[in-house]
Formats: structure tokens, sequence, C-alpha cells
């Protein structure tokens, strides 16, 4: 997400930082390039227009020309006005009223409602620790009421089942008296996708608001829309009295457009973003940390929380104390740390998330891949367990016969343990105590691959 527009203006900086002074010349051939680098990320003109005044106010007062750092000073500006115009802060759901807090969910067709629904439910479920129930109100498509089932069975919330032959506002009512009853905390309602230009079905979801009162109205917009997405939030907003958004498939939007303008254009605060398909991949939308990507600067904070959520604290000290015993580093080891690389949404999550991320090569990002991991736990897996624990015993037939179990050339098992090699060497010098002598080790070993995939292998598969 954001990849042409990080890029753009990340350069347009660089030039900015390097500056001994800045003069009105030089910021608005700077704000030109940023102009340019929003249109192409498709944000709504007006927000572009007011994000470039804003900016350009900013940049020719006192407390950037006087700046002794003036570049630097400009960066602080634009940063801040990314924030300004994505909406300041984090904005929660307000769920603060007599159980059950009713949660209405609408968008257009095949914005990923249902799918959002099942993601939301997780989160609650997990990190707010509620007791949630779902509903469908979709009487005209019947997959949908088996898709949202299938979904709470899978993030383990309760599933309160719909006909379609019932009316969406008796369904809503019944789900609602029944969460009542049950002491259910959230209730999410899901609605029936929908044209904005539908007068009647735009009536039918005013009605089914009307009957339950939600106390929060959220949108759900496919983020890949671009600036059509803001305009389709405002539409829906005159119609409902919408509390927030919901981006979907931001992994897919290389523009970011719709993130930009979503906020400016509608009032609305965006409070979730969908980073791909899997269950966990729903994050609280923070403007200043996407600010912060988009920049450059990474966003170690919710790598940080990601990883306190993902990683098995019972299995990384139970590694810590095999390594400080001497015992070896081996196979099974290695699959462990993949298995929770891929919780945490695989390296080329983190590595967006990192500072400088962004800057990497293209080929570099390339091998840092969910399929690699995935094809390095198939060859691990195809392993006995003498081999994953004794990895030197593999030598020529066993390399073909777990290079036959799991799809790969020889070539490739010969590079995961290559890679597992220098992984061990690093892992002894850590369970001597010497944490910062592993990290030195790993940043000579990474410095002399030449990129992941290298001829050292930091990435074992092309």
């Amino acid at each position: 997400m954001f990849d042409g527009l990080s890029s753009r203006l990340q350069e347009t900086m660089k030039r900015l930082k390097g500056q001994a002074r800045l003069t009105e010349d030089n910021v608005q051939e700077a704000m030109r390039e940023v102009r340019m680098a929003l249109l192409e990320a498709d944000v709504a003109l007006p927000v572009v227009r007011e994000f470039i005044k804003d900016v350009k106010e900013k940049a020719l007062g006192k407390e950037v020309i006087g700046s002794l750092t003036p570049g630097q000073a400009l960066i602080k500006v634009v940063h801040d006005e990314l924030i300004a115009t994505m909406g300041g802060e984090n904005a929660t759901l307000n769920l603060a009223q007599q159980p059950p807090a009713v949660v209405l969910v609408a968008g257009l067709q095949g914005a990923g409602k249902t799918t959002s629904i099942g993601k939301l439910a997780r989160l609650l479920r997990e990190r707010e620790k509620k007791k949630v129930a779902v509903v469908s109100c979709d009487v005209y498509r019947p997959a949908a009421i088996q898709q949202l089932e299938t979904l709470a069975g899978q993030v383990e919330v309760t599933f309160y089942p719909s006909d379609t032959s019932q009316k969406p506002e008796a369904i809503a009512r019944d789900a609602v008296a029944r969460a009542r009853r049950e002491g259910i905390e959230v209730l999410l309602v899901d609605t029936a996708g929908r044209l904005h230009v539908d007068e009647d079905m735009m009536a039918e979801v005013q009605a089914l608001h009307q009957a339950i009162d939600p106390i929060e109205t959220l949108f759900v917009v496919d983020s890949m829309t671009g600036q059509d997405a803001a305009n389709t939030a405002r539409a829906f907003g005159e119609a409902l009295p919408l509390t927030g958004v919901v981006l979907t498939k931001a992994d897919g939007d290389a523009r970011g457009g719709a993130a930009l303008s979503v906020r400016q254009i509608t009032g609305v605060p965006i409070k979730f973003i969908g980073m791909g398909e899997r269950p966990d991949a729903l994050e609280p939308f923070h403007p200043e940390r996407i600010a912060s990507r988009i920049l450059g600067k990474g966003d170690v904070l919710s790598l940080v929380e990601e990883a306190s959520r993902q990683v098995d604290q019972d299995q990384a000290e139970k590694l810590t104390r095999k390594l400080k015993k001497g015992r070896g580093f081996d196979l099974n080891d290695l699959r462990d740390q993949l298995g929770q690389m891929q919780k945490m949404g695989g390296m080329s999550s983190m590595l967006e998330k990192l500072p400088g991320g962004g800057k990497l090569p293209d080929a570099v990002k390339n091998q840092a891949n969910d399929k690699e991991i995935g094809r390095m736990m198939a060859v691990i897996s195809s392993m006995t367990e003498r081999e994953r624990r004794h990895p030197e015993v593999i030598k020529g037939s066993r390399k073909r016969r777990i290079a036959a179990g799991s799809g790969t050339q020889i070539q490739d098992v010969n590079r995961l343990l290559k890679q597992h090699t220098q992984m061990s060497k690093a892992m002894k010098k850590f369970s001597k105590g010497g944490a910062s002598k592993m990290m030195r080790a790993l940043g000579s070993k990474m410095g002399g691959m030449g990129g992941m995939g290298g001829p050292g292998g930091g990435m074992p598969f092309r």
C-alpha cells in the first residue's frame, strides 16, 4: 500500500533535506512534486488542494524558514498534515451502552462486508475480550448467510441463523432480543450489498437502521476504488448516520488514495483497515502510523504490538533455555520460527513496517514473501524427525527424497540447509550471552549476500 506515493514523497523530501535553506521557490517546486504524487495516488482533488494549501502556509512560516534544519522541519509539516488529513487519532468503536452494543455494517456489493464482520468479530473477541454474536440480514443471497455462519465458526463467535423468507428488520429485531437474553456484549449485523443509486435498497437499510438503532454504523469500502471510495462513502453518509469506515483490500492497493480521501470528503473517521484475507488481517486504523510508513519511517509500534500478540512466549523461552544449555538450533526450531513469522503476516509485512523497508530493492522484496516461507516449511515437513534433529545426516539420496516429497528441487533443499547452518552459528553466539555479537554476525552475513537469495542465501529460495 502507498508504494508509488511513498517513493515519490520520500524522494522529494530527501532533496529538500539537503537544502541549507528553504525559499519560496524550492518549497513551490517541492509542492508541485507532492501534488503530482497525491494525484497519481488517486487522492480526491479537493483533498489535494487543501493539503497543498495547508502545507505551503506552514512551510513558509517562521518555524520552518527559520529552522536550523529547514528540510527536516518541512518533512515534519508534511507528516503532521498527512496525519490531520487521515483523521488525527485512531477512532475506536463506541461500545459503551447497555449490552448488546449493536453494530450495523453496510456497503456496496463485493466490498468485503461479510468477511470484514468475521475479522471484526475475532478482533473484538480476542483483543477486547467481548462476547460477540453475528447475524445476516442479507435475504437476497443465501450464500451470504452460509458464508457468515462459516466465518463465525472459524473465529469462534455466536451465529444467529436467518432465512431468505424473513424480512431484514424482523431478523435484526429478533437477533437483538436474543442477544439481550443470552448476555451477548456486541452484536454485528450484516446487511445486503447494494448500489448507492438503488433507492429501494437504500430505503431498506434506512428502515433496518431505524428498527434497531445501532450505536455504530460502519461503512465497508474497497480501498482499490481510490477516490471513488470516498465519494461512495459520502453518498451512504447522506442516507445513514455513519460513525466509521472500514477500508478493505488495502494490501492490494498500491496507491492509497482512499485512505487519504475518506476522512476529508465524508467527515467520518476510518476505524479499521483490512490488509489481507487471513481472519486476523484487520487492524485499527492509526493515521500517525500510516503517515510514518508513507514517509519511510516505518511502523515499529504496530510491529511490536503484532509480535506481542502473535509470538508464543512459552515457545520462545523454551528455545532460549535450550540454546543456553548448549543444545543446537535444529530444523524443528527453524520451522517454529517460520510459523511465528507467518502469524505476523510474513516477511513482507514485517519489512513494510521497518524504517527504510520500503526502500529495499524489488529483488529483495520479491524474495520476502509468504510463498517462500511456505516452501521452506514444506521442505522441513518432508524430513524425518531424525533428519530435522540432525541435519548433518541429510546427504544425496535423502535430499532427493525430501525434494520429491515437498515438490521442490535439490538446490532448494541445499539452500535451506545452508540457511540453517548460518542461523545455527549465529544462535551459538547468542547462547554464549552475546546478543550484540549475534546481531553483528547476522548483519555481516546479510551484508555479504547481495540481498536475500544471493549467494549466501538469506532467503533460501528464488
